[in-house]
């Protein structure tokens, strides 16, 4: 929790500064890690009509664009908010846990691990989770909402 608390930070006292953007990234182990290094090949450059741009430490489990606008996480634990056995909803095939406390913060629920995005006002929450779907069912095989049976690392 801390980690993400200390990341969304990070996101907020950089979104207007130049060069790469500083994010804790996770450290997520075997098929997760396998599976996040996947996803990060298969990100778009252009979110929402914001660019990619460097993260420091440059990491495969995390994403920027646009300054910290957007930022990704792949391989995070589960959201201490959610329960386990909650529903959730689905945009185009990928379960999406909404933080109750942090409206900003979306979690998607995959099979080997979560995936942490944060997306500032700027931008059409929907429209970044659309597109972000496609890639997410690429790297992360979709075959129910339930959550992981361990938490990613």
């Amino acid at each position: 929790m801390v980690r993400v608390v200390l990341a969304a930070a990070a996101l907020a006292l950089l979104a207007g500064c130049g060069g790469a953007v500083r994010v804790d990234p996770p450290t997520p182990q075997g098929a997760t890690a396998t599976a996040c290094s996947k996803l990060n090949d298969r990100l778009p450059h252009t979110l929402d009509g914001a660019e990619r741009v460097p993260s420091e430490p440059r990491s495969p489990y995390v994403a920027v664009w646009g300054g910290a606008e957007i930022a990704l996480r792949c391989g995070v634990h589960r959201p201490v908010a959610m329960d386990p056995l909650q529903q959730v909803p689905e945009i185009n095939g990928v379960a999406w846990f909404a933080d109750p406390v942090r409206p900003a913060l979306f979690t998607a629920i995959t099979r080997d691990g979560y995936i942490e995005v944060t997306i500032s006002r700027r931008h059409e929450t929907a429209g970044v989770l659309v597109d972000l779907a496609d890639p997410i069912k690429a790297a992360f095989p979709v075959e129910s909402t339930q959550a992981p049976a361990s938490p990613a690392s």
